[in-house]
């Protein structure tokens, strides 16, 4: 999602909250949750679940290894939950041309550096560069160079953009920065 008027340019990132991520955490929680009870019962030796028998799973080494899958699952669920409660990689790039300044802000992990804000003169800005990476993981990433610093990236890692998408958004942004484009 972006907006943009003659002199600014905003555009909006979306971070951890997204279905998939939901989809995922529960589907881990539950299948996790699982295995840990699976584990207890057949430690306990009572049904905690009524699809299995708990004499047909022996603790030792079957419980043992349902248990501890069951415990690095959650650990790995709760890992999820959090990164979406924070929207972890939500934020937004401000390009101002006005002001002559860019401002790229994303949500971290809490902590120190939970709010990361990393401002530009633009004309400190090179180019506009697309990469395209084809084959079993094809990849295609736009990235802003700035003089002594590298690349930015602008681009999500899971934002599927078909070549021609990032094409034209390169374009867009290129003609609004009034920079170069770099790399097709």
């Amino acid at each position: 999602m972006s907006w943009r008027s003659k002199r600014i340019w905003i555009e909006l990132i979306a971070g951890s909250r997204k279905t998939s991520n939901l989809c995922w955490a529960f589907i881990l929680f539950l299948g996790s949750l699982g295995f840990l009870l699976v584990g207890i019962s057949s430690y306990l030796g009572i049904n905690l679940i009524s699809l299995f028998l708990s004499q047909q799973i022996i603790f030792f080494p079957q419980g043992l290894v349902m248990s501890f899958y069951g415990i690095a699952g959650l650990f790995f669920s709760s890992y999820l939950w959090c990164t979406i409660s924070w929207n972890v990689g939500s934020g937004y790039d401000l390009f101002d041309i006005k002001e002559r300044i860019v401002c790229i802000f994303r949500w971290g992990f809490p902590g120190k550096n939970r709010r990361i804000l990393l401002r530009f003169l633009m004309k400190d800005i090179q180019s506009i560069r697309i990469e395209v990476k084809e084959g079993i993981y094809a990849r295609h990433a736009l990235y802003m160079e700035i003089r002594g610093q590298g690349a930015i990236p602008l681009t999500r890692t899971d934002e599927n953009l078909t070549p021609r998408e990032i094409e034209q958004k390169a374009a867009k942004l290129a003609y609004f920065l009034r920079v170069p484009i770099e790399g097709f």
